[in-house]
């Protein structure tokens, strides 16, 4: 796969970029509470749970630390550290997802955590094998001897590693000719060399499609045809060096002159005394784009820009003597890796074969009997429910190890749609009786679909059912938010009853006006009950001064005994079993039959967990539903859920994205955090 830039996190619940993340891990429980006075005493305990400590005596041996590097004159997000030997020596070592993404060195196979096999134009079969260390929500690698040897020069200065490698030259560019009948193999196989006098690190990013512009009619009555081929994807390749003028000017595109587009006739009656009747054209085969669109060469950087056509993707690897990169356009790009990052974490990445499909998954396995194992709900906002982030943002401010993105949300309001339960506190509520994971501190999982029972009992028994708690999902009935929801609750509907209670009796009754328009504080020792449409009427039947309990029971009654939850669905396997019952969980058809990259969690026969990432199929689209579910299956899953997918897919590990570019993940609202630390 190739190596991504890591997207940057400012969030000022947790410190600046000026305070380590050495620090910061250590600092966080006697600070959390002092900088976020607006949180409720239950959330922040139940934040403060999240995080581990990190074992004190490589601490105490940390000369130096931060979470920004500045690589050749370039300030870039990357945590590292410094310490001193008792030679003498200050040894440096960086986070992996750091190393990986902004050097651009590849990470081989490895079953030692504490070792890490990696090829930078060198031997695959005599790779350089470096020592790791497991700190916090990061695995570092010491990269002393590599940085050495070639020719860096390193300096820490606060906050920031300054590292500057040698000026290194592009000496040439060559494209492997391409057919230009692309009806023969439309997904034929191209490869760019990249000719260099020197190592130097680079990066590949995934850029947005290839937007055509189609050119005017002379006649305003004629409609130009839309082509329905997928579009090509811009990708951009960044070496650290300075381009030959002669390959600039050899991959400076021409503009092309203007052509007509073949148009269809449009009956117009001012012009003709009859219509005539539109034929539709024989549109002659579009000539294939340049793959490569532009070399240029920007702050001594060589930026190359392509245009990748649909199903197609750049791998990038590197060799020496002589040192080139390799860009293969190709519809299997996916490098297939088995790594194991930390005692009882391991970092997978293959093909699956459904039929004659094969589709490129990405997954972590996590074993909870060899390694402690703290899975977490995480959402974006500290604020409360309200609020979408990248995962990546996320994970790195709950100091994660690694995570997945979660349940669905309102992309509009940004609200959540299903399950989050947390420490044994609901945090939202379940919708449609879809497809949730459970599970508890000792690694113990339970998947079903999930329904919520709530009750308003008043003190003459009359009892009300309670629809929805803390939810974005709107619908007519009674609906109850807490202080998780925030310190305010805005009307989400036109002409709510707002009942305000406190130490389980109603103290107000509030109209809540147009949607939108009035915030109600939320007491911290009580809720508010919301009553939407028909439900207004039982507002006479709750006068001020009413006492009130809230009976809570989940069915299935074997949730109630687990303390965290999430809820995505639909519920793909349990038993071994194929369950997939999409319709029953009130998924829509374009839902269910949608080819699209999936993101799923899973329990093994062995009681290992996966999170696992699906993408798009080669020279295709990602799995429909009932895809999805084989797959699982066929990785061995005995109980899997289907999480929220599409743009929303993340996998996380060390301050990374395994799975994607960040700057194609879509911001999410919640996601699944894990914590290891030695036993």
């Amino acid at each position: 796969m190739p190596n991504y830039w890591q997207s940057g996190i400012s969030e000022r619940r947790f410190f600046r970029a000026t305070v380590s993340p050495i620090l910061l891990t250590v600092l966080w429980l006697t600070t959390t509470c002092a900088t976020n006075a607006q949180e409720s005493p239950k959330t922040i305990k139940l934040i403060s749970r999240l995080i581990s400590q990190s074992p004190a005596p490589f601490l105490t041996g940390v000369a130096s630390s931060g979470n920004q590097i500045s690589l050749n004159g370039r300030t870039l997000p990357g945590t590292w550290l410094q310490r001193p030997e008792k030679s003498g020596q200050i040894t440096t070592h960086l986070s992996d997802g750091a190393f990986r993404q902004l050097i651009g060195v590849n990470f081989l196979n490895s079953t030692n955590s504490g070792r890490q096999p990696v090829q930078w134009f060198s031997s695959v079969t005599t790779p350089l094998i470096l020592a790791t260390k497991l700190l916090g929500a990061y695995r570092y690698l010491d990269i002393t001897n590599f940085a050495q040897t070639s020719g860096w020069q390193i300096q820490a200065n606060g906050n920031i590693l300054v590292i500057a490698t040698p000026k290194a030259q592009v000496t040439n560019i060559v494209q492997s000719q391409q057919s230009s009948d692309t009806s023969v193999n439309p997904l034929q196989q191209v490869r760019i060399l990249v000719d260099l006098d020197r190592p130097t690190p680079w990066q590949v990013t995934q850029g947005s499609t290839v937007k055509k512009i189609q050119p005017p009619s002379s006649d305003p009555d004629t409609l130009i045809p839309k082509s329905t081929a997928p579009t090509n994807r811009e990708w951009t390749v960044t070496l650290d060096g300075i381009a030959d003028p002669v390959l600039i000017e050899r991959y400076t595109q021409q503009p092309p002159a203007p052509t007509a587009a073949p148009a269809i006739l449009l009956p117009n009656l001012l012009k003709q005394l009859s219509p005539a009747i539109p034929t539709q054209p024989i549109l002659p085969a579009p000539a294939p784009e340049p793959l490569i669109q532009q070399v240029q060469v920007v702050n001594n950087q060589t930026i190359i820009s392509l245009s990748v056509p649909f199903g197609l993707s750049p791998q990038v690897s590197t060799v020496g003597s002589p040192n080139r990169l390799i860009i293969d356009i190709r519809p299997d790009p996916l490098e297939e890796r088995d790594i194991t990052w930390a005692p009882g974490l391991r970092w997978r990445q293959h093909y699956v074969n459904l039929g004659t499909e094969r589709f490129p998954v990405v997954w972590l396995e996590v074993n909870p009997r060899k390694f402690w194992l703290t899975l977490k709900p995480m959402w974006a906002s500290p604020d409360g429910l309200a609020g979408t982030a990248p995962l990546i943002q996320t994970a790195q401010r709950y100091l994660a190890v690694a995570g997945i993105n979660g349940g669905y949300f309102n992309r509009n309001n940004k609200l959540p749609l299903g399950a989050i339960r947390r420490d044994g506190q609901w945090l939202s509520g379940p919708i449609l009786n879809r497809g949730a994971i459970a599970w508890n501190d000792s690694g113990q999982f339970y998947f079903g679909r999930l329904t919520l029972e709530e009750t308003l009992i008043t003190a003459n028994d009359q009892r009300l059912p309670i629809l929805f708690l803390n939810s974005g999902y709107i619908q007519s009935g009674i609906a109850r938010y807490t202080p998780a929801w925030g310190s305010t609750y805005t009307p989400l509907t036109d002409n709510e009853i707002i009942l305000v209670v406190q130490k389980d009796q109603i103290i107000q009754q509030l109209p809540g006006g147009k949607v939108s328009e009035t915030a109600v504080p939320i007491p911290q020792d009580g809720y508010l009950l919301i009553l939407r449409a028909n439900a207004a009427t039982a507002a006479s039947q709750l006068p001020i001064g009413t006492g009130v309990t809230i009976s809570s029971a989940t069915t299935p009654t074997d949730f109630s005994r687990y303390p965290h939850i999430i809820g995505a669905g639909p519920l793909l396997v349990q038993n071994r079993q194929i369950v997939l019952d999409a319709k029953a969980e009130k998924f829509s058809n374009a839902f269910i039959a949608e080819k699209a990259i999936r993101s799923g969690i899973c329990t093994t026969a062995t009681g290992t967990l996966m999170i696992t990432a699906v993408h798009n199929r080669a020279g295709g689209y990602g799995p429909n539903l009932a895809e999805h579910a084989q797959l699982m299956q066929l990785m061995g899953c005995v109980d899997a859920l289907n999480l929220d997918g599409g743009s929303s897919t993340s996998l996380y590990l060390g301050g990374q994205l395994l799975d994607r570019s960040p700057s194609t993940a879509a911001r999410v609202h919640n996601g699944i955090g894990i914590f290891l630390k030695p036993r």
